[in-house]
């Protein structure tokens, strides 16, 4: 009963988000506010200024680190948006003339989360909501987007499990890559769906896609464990594209005057100069350990600002800007880029900064104190099981990966030691899945595919549903892991 009055303010969140339907950024500042009154009521540990000043410090610190990468990833959306650099994506993807289950496989597995991989933010949805609405019949074209967005957790160049690796005091690359693991049954399970729902039948195509989810999850899970989260989600998407588009037309057996539209569309330049710079940072890193230099420290959490993606991200921003600059006026709108930034950054980082500040306090205050004996005395299984509900609660409520590892992974922080890996990554699996399937999502397809009001009650309905679905497969891939762990 203690345990359910120390968890208060995600009960408020929940309602807030779920029953009164308010805004998150509304929800979280409200959350926060009820800690600080409980707190200071004495509903918890005796408030201390010091242990005030510690939440501050981690609080600022894991702040700094998701706006420095969340700030030039949409400035970065910004550019390519007035670029038209989704757009022709889009048309090059239909001028390859593939057959339908290496269309499907080559976006939901490879296109989708390799854009996602390297913005976040639902970018990918730009670029393959028009092409799924030219491929596809309008119902079926707005569930397979909606699909294979969920099926890529690790958007924003993995932010949210370095992120999280920081609240639960684990190795990034050892979050991430565990994380692939608990996610591998998302992954086939989407993919197998939309390619049932795009009407694919022969027998052979649905053994390809069994190849394409292995090459998919083994890319994914070695990039994270050797290179790190930031890479691997592009690593994953690049790979697999690659793959489908290769032996797809291998099958096709093209002529050669066909073969030319096989080249990349020469306007998605940023996204591969934005590859290049992520790698060769990484190589940096791996051979000079320049990143070292500079480490901000918090009272228990700390940051490698030269480490961070967003370096590759402001690099490719000097560069966007300098070719903006020069082009031609008429093929670059006059968008005044401080402003269309604010507008956009605004609102994801109240709603992060105050959700991190909620679940520094809840856990300097010994909030969480109570949930986390409530996990310690479940089994294996039944552990596992709530943190995957618990996840996909605050990933759905929160809309954001970050923000739902904000709210229960310190918690999971202190939990013993052979124990927290799994449960970190099964939160951050069911987080992310979550968050990728929740109302905001929905809403940006709704709003690129402009449709009608019957429309929208189905896709809502159809994404809690995957959400569901997402969070029993996460909690399954968990219980298949455990007897390793264990």
């Amino acid at each position: 009963m203690l345990a359910l009055f120390h968890l208060s303010p995600v009960l408020l969140v929940t309602a807030m988000l779920v029953v009164l339907r308010r805004p998150p950024v509304h929800a979280a500042i409200a959350g926060t506010l009820l800690v600080v009154v409980l707190w200071l009521a004495g509903a918890a540990d005796a408030w201390h200024l010091g242990s005030l000043v510690a939440a501050a410090q981690d609080t600022a610190v894991l702040f700094a680190s998701t706006a420095f990468v969340i700030v030039p990833g949409l400035a970065f959306v910004i550019f390519i948006e007035r670029l038209g650099v989704n757009l022709a994506l889009s048309q090059w993807v239909r001028s390859l003339g593939l057959r339908r289950g290496d269309q499907v496989a080559f976006i939901v597995l490879g296109l989708a989360p390799l854009l996602e991989a390297m913005t976040g933010f639902g970018v990918s949805l730009i670029a393959t909501v028009p092409l799924m609405l030219s491929l596809f019949e309008r119902r079926v074209a707005l569930r397979i987007a909606l699909t294979g967005m969920a099926i890529m957790p690790w958007g924003t160049l993995g932010l949210a499990s370095v992120i999280g690796a920081s609240l639960a005091h684990l190795d990034a690359a050892a979050l991430a890559s565990t994380s692939a693991l608990t996610s591998a049954p998302v992954f086939f399970a989407l993919s197998a769906m939309a390619l049932y729902l795009a009407g694919v039948r022969e027998s052979r195509e649905w053994r390809a896609l069994g190849v394409f989810w292995l090459l998919f999850v083994g890319v994914l899970y070695s990039a994270s464990r050797w290179l790190g989260p930031e890479v691997a989600g592009v690593a994953a998407g690049l790979v697999t594209a690659v793959a489908v588009l290769s032996a797809g037309l291998w099958r096709l057996r093209r002529s050669d005057s066909e073969r030319g539209a096989v080249q990349w569309p020469r306007q998605a330049w940023p996204y591969l100069l934005l590859i290049v710079f992520i790698v060769a940072l990484k190589m940096l890193w791996t051979i000079t350990a320049w990143q070292d230099s500079w480490i901000v420290q918090g009272a228990q959490v700390t940051w490698k600002p030269l480490a961070s993606p967003g370096v590759a991200l402001v690099l490719v921003l000097i560069g966007l800007g300098f070719h903006t600059r020069n082009a031609p006026r008429q093929t670059v709108p006059d968008v005044r880029m401080p402003a269309a930034l604010a507008a956009r950054a605004k609102r994801p980082l109240l709603t992060i900064f105050f959700f991190l500040a909620m679940s520094q306090m809840m856990v300097k205050a010994g909030f969480l104190a109570g949930l986390m004996q409530l996990l310690a005395g479940l089994s294996p299984t039944a552990a596992t099981s709530l943190v995957a509900l618990f996840g996909a609660l605050s990933g759905y409520m929160t809309g954001s990966n970050v923000g739902g590892n904000a709210i229960f992974m310190p918690a999971i922080a202190m939990l013993p030691e052979p124990s927290r890996l799994l449960l970190a990554a099964v939160q951050n699996s069911a987080a992310g899945h979550a968050a990728l399937g929740s109302l905001s999502i929905v809403m940006l397809i709704l709003g690129l595919a402009k449709t009608q009001a019957t429309e929208e009650g189905d896709l809502v309905r159809f994404g809690f549903a995957l959400v569901c679905l997402n969070t029993a497969l996460v909690a399954l891939g968990a219980g298949l892991l455990s007897g390793w762990f264990g």
